[in-house]
């Protein structure tokens, strides 16, 4: 396992950008191209790459093709035990601490666990937090869980709390694709005194949400949905790299 660098990269600075491919929705290897393109002109920090139900052969694909031709790092945001390769960068080694299915909390990294121990990748333990978008989402589906209410700050922090007491060295919210609102930036707000880097996914679609949830304190804001319908977006996502370099 390779050392921190990704995770001290993450919490160097407040209101980094990773777009989030799911390989099930991006097979087009002209579409990729132009994600890469784009992506590289916006200035992107991180390439998120994963799926609630990606086959191997799919996630392998995808993650061949990106790090051909991007330089962009490249972080693997697993759906499943099954998507895991040597050629990321780093991989987000997520517990569901939200939900109480042992599949999810531990039973998937056990299946890699042998497969991943000697991989020359960095090995990012991560509490992962299932937060209500208003919708039900792929993950909360597929993983059987129910997500926390985005208006019970209290049990938010102390389930990320009881992360790190376990070892987690970062916390990612997610509301969950298509998600109608995003995690609340006072959420955010509330966990910014854990001392550990904070993503945060989902329903993230406008200039001033990636605003709010950067001044809330969020190291790593992750879109996917939107720029999978308006590549164009990433326009924006310039404008606001730009702005908060100034």
């Amino acid at each position: 396992m390779k050392s921190h660098e990704i995770l001290n990269h993450f919490g160097h600075r407040k209101g980094q950008i990773a777009v989030l491919i799911d390989p099930e929705k991006c097979s087009d290897s002209a579409h990729l191209s132009e994600l890469i393109k784009k992506s590289e002109f916006a200035g992107v920090d991180y390439f998120f790459v994963g799926g609630s139900t990606v086959t191997r052969e799919e996630f392998l694909s995808t993650v061949r093709f990106l790090k051909e031709h991007s330089k962009i790092p490249l972080i693997i945001f697993p759906g499943g035990a099954h998507q895991i390769s040597e050629e990321a960068h780093a991989l987000l080694y997520l517990s569901l601490i939200s939900g109480r299915n042992p599949d999810y909390l531990i039973g998937h990294h056990v299946t890699s666990a042998n497969e991943v121990y000697d991989m020359e990748l960095e090995v990012i333990p991560t509490g992962y937090i299932l937060v209500d978008g208003g919708t039900k989402s792929s993950v909360a589906y597929v993983s059987q869980t129910t997500p926390i209410p985005n208006d019970k700050v209290s049990i938010i922090l102390n389930t990320a709390k009881a992360g790190i007491l376990q070892g987690k060295k970062l916390i990612y919210l997610d509301a969950g694709s298509g998600a109608e609102q995003h995690v609340p930036a006072k959420v955010v707000n509330e966990l910014t005194n854990l001392n550990v880097p904070i993503i945060v996914g989902g329903g993230i679609r406008s200039y001033e949400h990636i605003s709010d949830l950067s001044e809330a304190g969020t190291n790593v804001i992750v879109i996917g949905n939107k720029i999978e319908e308006d590549l164009d977006f990433l326009i924006d996502i310039k404008a606001f790299i730009q702005r908060s370099h100034m």
